[in-house]
């Protein structure tokens, strides 16, 4: 039966579907401190499986930090981040990759003599399964898998339109592109949550337009849940699902789009004024 014609044949009776969303991360009261200074302060929220949220806040407000909380470079001093209903503080950042999370960085981290190829795949290597003795046997298993690695990266390559300059050194390449390829480099990792550090830092605006329309589309068509830090309001506004916005470690709103623009306190954090 047609799907239209199901819902007018639902009897009174029969229970309305209900779509249900799962919570991906929580953020359950994460405090860190740097020399008596405190960068997180009790932070809290929830990312739901297919959502993008975006954090926001003034320079020093904490976003990096939480980034770098979350891919367990820096250990909270209190509270407990969650991902898929298990703690991460008890896993080291090399194990991070493997359990679904990968991220983008504000300053670029790529090898920059290393081709686009050769750094989307070096993204892949991240969760497999391979080690130095298998590596040196060059046992069958260890070749099926560097197959697949390269053709991920090939994929991935045509996904984000990078075919063209896929044998070229990153370091020769435009600002833009680079960012693309430190994008594909993160996909290349299967993630299940993708932590996008400022992406649209250093681009013009016709480039953060499509940079937006990708980000949807990576989320629609790949299924993968996004944690977005940003300084561009347009773009974060654009495209989230969710807004959390951070001043001096607190959080000081949370809700849609729509609701955090006219927040009295961010308004206040950016402006300087309620009014």
């Amino acid at each position: 039966m047609h799907s239209s014609a199901a819902v007018l044949a639902l009897k009174p009776s029969d229970p309305v579907p209900v779509v249900r969303t799962e919570t991906l991360l929580a953020v359950r009261n994460v405090s860190i401190g740097f020399g008596g200074i405190v960068a997180l302060d009790k932070v809290s929220f929830e990312l739901q499986t297919g959502h993008i949220l975006g954090l926001i806040g003034p320079n020093g407000a904490g976003k990096t930090t939480l980034f770098n909380c979350l891919t367990r470079l820096y250990t909270p001093i209190a509270g407990a981040i969650e991902f898929e209903g298990n703690s991460i503080l008890d896993k080291s950042a090399d194990h991070i990759p493997a359990l679904g999370i990968a991220r983008t960085f504000q300053n670029l981290a790529l090898f920059r003599t290393m081709s686009v190829l050769d750094n989307v795949r070096v993204g892949g290597h991240s969760c497999s399964r391979s080690d130095f003795l298998s590596d040196a046997l060059h046992l069958p298993w260890v070749r099926r898998e560097e197959a697949a690695l390269g053709q991920t990266a090939w994929d991935l390559i045509d996904y984000l339109n990078l075919r063209e300059v896929a044998h070229r050194r990153v370091a020769d390449l435009p600002f833009g592109t680079q960012k693309r390829v430190e994008l594909a480099r993160a996909l290349a990792a299967r993630p299940k949550l993708l932590l996008l550090d400022e992406p649209a830092g250093g681009l013009n605006h016709n480039e953060v337009g499509d940079l937006g329309a990708l980000i949807r589309r990576i989320r629609d068509e790949r299924k993968i849940t996004v944690l977005l830090v940003e300084h561009h309001m347009n773009l974060v506004m654009s495209i989230s699902d969710h807004v959390v916005a951070l001043d001096f470690g607190r959080k000081i709103a949370e809700g849609t789009p729509a609701e955090v623009r006219k927040d009295p306190e961010v308004i206040r954090a950016y402006l300087g004024t309620a009014a």
